[in-house]
């Protein structure tokens, strides 16, 4: 697909005029909602060139609002990402910066297997946090993530007024049809589920607990984070949905119906904004926390594939490459976001906590994103170049970083830098290393830079 649209999304930056920040005659801090999807590629919404299968609801969003061409997530697996995307912090400062950790952090089972994990801790503040005490009413649904395998690491303690969802450390509330979820700390049963039956899918719930969110808060300003577990693995649906008919795999009938079902939610939402007479008093930005494929397995890569899950791009879940940090990024903002418009603007998930802030009039935080509103308002006022980074430990400690058209991949702790021009080469085709060595080197002292050791992520001693 982006061999196909590439130039088109390189060309397509639409100017717009300043908008106000608010509608005439409204005092409103606007609601923000950001909906993230699970291991959702970047060319598996329709928007983005996904052509087997629809996703009228995003691309609405994208239609009434604008489409970023160049959105990154915090990382390439989910908890770092969301870590990153709640505290602003970007991989080399977090305290989350893989799925497990390499030191500290708690020990238990995924599985029969024993792992240690990082999590958020009372040092750790929230986006969420910063927002409740701006006065804006709070809530997540869905997944969170960032509790690793400790008991005190629940939304409920990093800002969140509400949480009906799933925690690691809870295992029998995970699930497509979960017999059990959290309320705040309690968990409840969820008995249309009991004993295997399978009557209430967590896609759809998700989507109810956030309306009734809405519903309950249409008057003040909030903040909803509605984290869906689609279309993360396994590949389960009520139906095959719109593809019974279709000569594939079930598997990939499954994978469609998982997103067209996320989708479907994602229209419900918007249509309870406008009902609620909200919509222009509200932000919603939609993405993904990494690239797809769920588990590096040949039948998810199969899958990934025949729908060109990744764009086009290098790399799937858990590369450094685009593939694995490019994802969707869509804001809609009526009144204020102009509609159809795209940006190639480099866009990531530590931008969120300055944005948020700022819309909210809340005191500015240090983080490592960036205020986006700007952008926002007036596509004409462009950020200037700023340095993007990432690093990850699976299977060993690695780097990335960009700049502008450049991106520079490091594969191992000491070893060579790969430096690409996405310009002309967003596939990460050809290596520019050795014809660059200015820029190779402002990367490398980029991301010897932003790299910060932690508890949970020590370099190894001199000696080691």
């Amino acid at each position: 697909m982006l061999r196909r649209t590439f130039l088109a999304f390189a060309l397509a930056t639409v100017s717009s005029v300043a908008l106000a920040a608010s509608p005439a005659g409204s005092s409103r801090r606007p609601n923000i909602v950001f909906i993230l999807a699970d291991d959702l590629g970047y060319g598996d919404v329709s928007a983005y060139g996904q052509a087997k299968f629809r996703t009228p609801n995003i691309d609405r969003m994208a239609q009434q609002g604008r489409l970023f061409t160049q959105g990154y997530a915090g990382a390439p697996v989910c908890s770092p990402s969301r870590g990153a995307l709640l505290t602003g912090l970007h991989t080399g400062h977090a305290r989350i910066r893989d799925n497990f950790a390499l030191a500290a952090g708690h020990v238990g089972y995924k599985g029969q297997q024993q792992i240690r994990r990082a999590s958020l801790t009372p040092a750790d503040r929230t986006v969420a946090q910063h927002l409740q005490a701006a006065g804006y009413a709070t809530g997540i649904m869905g997944k969170w993530h960032l509790d690793g395998y400790d008991t005190q690491a629940v939304p409920t303690n990093f800002g969140f007024d509400e949480f009906k969802g799933w925690l690691v450390t809870e295992p029998t509330t995970e699930g497509y049809y979960p017999v059990k979820r959290m309320h705040n700390t309690s968990m409840i049963d969820i008995p249309e589920n009991a004993e295997g039956a399978k009557q209430v899918y967590d896609t759809d719930l998700i989507t109810d607990e956030s309306i009734d969110f809405i519903q309950r808060h249409r008057d003040d300003p909030f903040f909803l984070y509605v984290a869906y577990n689609a279309p993360h693995s396994p590949y389960i649906a009520p139906d095959f949905g719109l593809n019974a008919d279709k000569h594939w795999p079930d598997d990939e009938k499954f994978y469609a119906a998982m997103i067209e079902r996320l989708d479907a939610g994602v229209g419900r939402l918007l249509d309870h904004l406008q009902a609620s007479g909200i919509d222009g008093d509200t932000i919603v930005i939609f993405s993904s926390d990494n690239g797809p494929r769920s588990e590096p397995r040949p039948y998810q890569t199969r899958m990934a594939d025949s729908f060109d899950s990744n764009g086009g791009l290098t790399g799937y879940k858990r590369d450094l490459y685009e593939g694995g940090l490019r994802v969707p990024f869509v804001v809609r903002w009526p009144g204020h976001v102009a509609p159809g418009s795209r940006s190639d603007v480099p866009v990531y998930f530590p931008d969120l906590l300055p944005t948020a802030l700022a819309a909210a009039g809340a005191p500015v935080q240090p983080t490592d994103g960036i205020d986006l509103l700007p952008h926002l308002r007036d596509a004409n006022t462009i950020p200037p170049d700023r340095f993007l980074y990432w690093e990850f430990y699976e299977p060993e400690y690695r780097q990335a970083a960009r700049y502008g058209k450049w991106k520079a991949i490091r594969l191992k702790r000491g070893g060579d830098t790969l430096l690409f021009d996405l310009s002309v080469d967003p596939w990460e085709s050809r290596d520019l290393a050795g014809q660059h060595p200015d820029v190779l080197q402002m990367m490398n002292d980029g991301m010897a830079r932003e790299h910060r050791a932690s508890a949970e992520y020590p370099d190894p001693a001199p000696s080691a």
